[in-house]
């Protein structure tokens, strides 16, 4: 691909400004100048990405498609200029029109095509793919509003629209002659044909499903990757008889129905309407998909019954697993297949990742809708479910436990993970702790009966973007000390432990963290409109909010500082800053008054000049990618403190570790291998263990109001929830959080161990509050962990992926 010099890329810029929006440079507006420095940056992409299309058209080998409900994949435009390494030449342009390359950057909307860590896992799955060289699509929904923009009003989340692409998409390329037709409803009517049994379906309602088709770069690498988005568009526009009759939302119906599948992700589910589009959404994406990998793989000539041994489709969660039934649909009812021979390739085609041990998460049909939404797919699962229950029973003959325990449909219920594990050859967990608790706890009766088939796979993340493109200054600190090579081969990052000892590499990893809380703390107060402090404690805690992620501990814990320095203003304790971010789902009531809480725990500590600002808690509103890039290379410390047993891995627990922030975290998910990496004496673990934990829950013997009358400190914090000390609109603010913690909502009190570990993650943070204060300490720590970082790469999750189940070839050079 041929390279633009400045003054190159100056002229192309000048030239998109003109064509496109008919301005000159000096009229042009900030956000057109994006739009024409993005239009130049697709440009050099494009050729590269012909190319790649063509080699991998052309090439024997397998192909892999990653299917996910979520790509969390960021701002594009930064991180592919920092993929083609044109950083100075943008940025030197960006100059000439006076303005930074970050603000223009900021010009760009955060992709609204994911929620949490199951999204930004596979952004970083296709970067990594890509960088080494491997063959793959990704495939997901364009949705046209993200999960919701989130407004703190008053303390309470508000959840807005979040309208992505209402300024359209530079990088996307729709592609409307690739169009599928999906179905729904209506019924399905057998007939017999030369002996053979042939499923008509009838009376069904059509979508539209538009591919819009992205590229997808690596680093030093000529392969460009694609990552396919389905959007749904009406088959019938618009009824021009009924517009005619004035009856104009009649007229257009039909249309909104049939789009409203690709508009939002993840609508609630908490009523019939909302689960009923969610399987649409899900089936939506997986028919289009399916049938546009089957008609790609015949393009090419090859025959159906060797889809098996050309490509690999992998499962991301759940979401997607109705694209086993949907393969078994097209095999049969269009190929003329058996079906001994359509089950053979699908189970061969097919790997599947778990991402929670939870039950509420583990996706559940009504068997109803199922039948009344899918009526083909309900008679291929129905056949699927009784050959495997006949085959349970041949293994264990009258376990009937058993075997409703196992079976995919039970209960009056489709049991998806059930359904993905008995149509996979590979199941896979996300980290070792979270592998072997799905096979002793959570599928062990399939584990009995498909020995072999679960394995651990450690998540990871990509490099590229959470050091070399959002921390640049600490990158070229370790490519000066080690060379540049841990950028493709993380391993050779355990180099830069000897430097652990060096003062002048502490010295310059606390400057570099120092410039990135300043940036930080501006971010903060032109947001927040809260002062904080750069030399205090920046005590981070990102994550989608939910009870198991314990931000209620983490608040708790503030609340315990506060009284202390309430009781003594001279407490020598380092001063800290609390940074929160995290969305609550919209319909999941204590999550959001948890968010509640932080705000009235932050309202009381910043405004209280008796604790001279030894204490600060900032909420930064609708967390991003982009506002993690910002936030994570500021971290000191890294909050990972998860009820042990219920994260299946995480990633911002790595992310954290490779730019040198500390860990306080439970023996959670990877939480346990980073532990294994650095050692006892480089990270803050505490609380229970998942074995302790679920004990707990097997024997109903933990009665957290023992504990509370042995802690009067923690006491007291929970009765200052509903005693008026905080300040809130009503004292029963919070009662529902107090009365969980102690009592329990018809269930288990405090279920997940707030109260129990609370002692203990105290005793940890006054450990790292003690370790602060000796830098020769606190930096030697952070070097190991940035050293020990490289086992947590996706490219070594992704080279352990192919050579454990996917077997795909790689191209270093197109």
């Amino acid at each position: 691909m041929k390279s633009l010099t400045k003054q190159e890329f100056l002229r192309a810029v000048e030239t998109k400004a003109q064509r496109m929006f008919g301005r000159t440079s000096r009229r042009i507006s900030r956000h057109q100048l994006y739009k024409a420095i993005a239009m130049v940056v697709r440009d050099l992409i494009m050729e590269r990405w012909s190319y790649s299309r063509e080699i991998m058209h052309n090439q024997p080998g397998r192909e892999l498609y990653y299917l996910s409900m979520e790509f969390l994949m960021g701002q594009a435009l930064g991180n592919n200029i920092h993929l083609l390494e044109i950083e100075d030449i943008v940025e030197d342009v960006c100059q000439k029109f006076g303005i930074s390359l970050d603000e223009v950057v900021d010009e760009e909307p955060d992709a609204g095509l994911g929620n949490g860590g199951l999204g930004r896992l596979a952004a970083c799955f296709l970067d990594s793919l890509t960088t080494l060289g491997m063959p793959a699509h990704g495939y997901g929904i364009r949705y046209e509003y993200g999960l919701f923009k989130q407004k703190i009003v008053d303390g309470y989340q508000v959840e807005l629209v979040d309208p992505w692409l209402e300024d359209g998409n530079v990088w996307e390329i729709a592609v409307p002659e690739d169009a599928k037709t999906v179905r729904f409803g209506g019924y399905v009517e057998q007939t017999q044909q030369n002996g053979r049994l042939i499923f008509e379906h009838k009376g069904f309602q059509q979508v539209k499903a538009v591919p819009y088709e992205i590229p997808v770069l690596g680093y030093k690498s000529s392969l460009v990757n694609t990552l396919h988005l389905w959007g749904a568009r009406a088959v019938k526009h618009m009824d021009m008889n009924l517009f005619g009759q004035g009856k104009y939302i009649d007229a257009v119906e039909e249309k909104e129905l049939a789009e409203v599948i690709s508009k939002v992700l993840y609508p609630e589910d908490n009523h019939l309407e909302g689960k009923s589009l969610r399987l649409k959404q899900q089936y939506f994406f997986v028919s289009a998909t399916m049938q546009d990998i089957v008609g790609n793989f015949k393009d090419k000539g090859h025959d159906i019954r060797e889809l098996a041994d050309k490509i690999v489709i992998q499962i991301n969660d759940t979401h997607p697993a109705l694209s086993i039934p949907e393969l078994m649909r097209i095999l049969l009812d269009e190929e003329g297949l058996g079906w001994d021979e359509a089950w053979h390739i699908t189970t061969n085609t097919f790997a599947y990742t778990n991402h929670t041990i939870m039950e509420e998460a583990l996706e559940k049909w009504p068997a109803d809708l199922f039948r009344d939404l899918l009526p083909r797919l309900w008679d291929i699962v129905c056949e699927i479910n009784e050959r495997f229950t006949k085959a349970l029973w041949d293994k264990y003959p009258g376990d009937w436990d058993k075997i409703a325990r196992m079976a995919i449909v039970a209960d009056n219920q489709v049991k998806m993970a059930h359904l993905c594990i008995v149509g996979s050859f590979s199941v896979n967990g996300v980290a070792q702790l979270h592998a072997n608790l799905l096979k002793e706890m959570v599928f062990q009766d399939f584990h009995e009966f498909y020995p072999g088939k679960f394995i651990g796979i450690t998540n990871g993340i990509t490099f590229r973007r959470f050091i070399h493109h959002s921390n640049p200054n600490l990158a070229d600190l370790i490519t000066d000390k080690i060379g540049d090579k841990w950028l493709l081969d993380t391993e050779v990052l355990k180099q830069f432990a000897k430097y652990a000892e060096d003062v002048d590499v502490h010295a310059r990893l606390q400057s570099i963290r120092a410039q990135n809380k300043l940036h930080l703390a501006s971010y903060i107060e032109k947001h927040n409109g809260i002062q904080v402090d750069p030399n205090s404690i920046f005590d981070v805690h990102i994550k989608r909010l939910h009870e198991y992620k314990r931000q209620l501990l983490n608040v708790l814990h503030i609340m315990a500082l506060y009284n202390r320095l309430l009781d003594n203003p001279d407490l020598d304790i380092p001063a800290r800053t609390f940074i929160f971010g995290a969305k609550a789902a919209p319909g999941y009531r204590m999550a959001k008054l948890i968010i509640k809480l932080i705000h009235s725990v932050g309202e009381a500590v910043n405004n209280d000049p008796r604790i001279k600002n030894k204490l600060k808690v900032v909420f930064l509103e609708n967390y991003r990618v982009s506002l993690a890039e910002l936030i994570i290379p500021a971290a000191d410390v890294s909050e990972q403190i998860s009820t042990a047993g219920k994260e299946a891995s995480g990633t911002g627990n790595m992310k954290f570790m490779l730019n040198g922030a500390l860990t306080i975290g439970t023996l959670d998910g990877a939480n346990v291998e980073i532990r294994e990496e650095v050692g006892d004496d480089n990270i803050f673990i505490f609380g229970l263990t998942s074995d302790e934990a679920n004990s707990y829950y097997k024997e109903g013997n933990y009665y957290p109001q023992d504990i509370l009358e042995q802690n009067s400190e923690l006491n007291l914090i929970l009765e200052q929830l509903i005693n008026g000390f905080l300040p809130v609109e009503h004292p029963d603010m919070f009662k529902e959080i107090y009365e969980g913690l102690k009592y329990g909502h018809g269930g288990m009190a405090d279920p997940y161990f707030v109260i129990k570990d609370f002692a203990s993650y105290q005793n940890a943070h006054s450990q790292i509050g003690e370790m602060y204060g000796q830098p020769e300490k606190w930096w030697r720590k952070a070097v190991i962990n940035i050293a020990h970082a490289g086992r947590f790469s996706s490219d070594r999750t992704i080279s352990e992926y192919s050579e454990r189940v996917w077997r795909l070839p790689r191209f270093r050079t197109l």
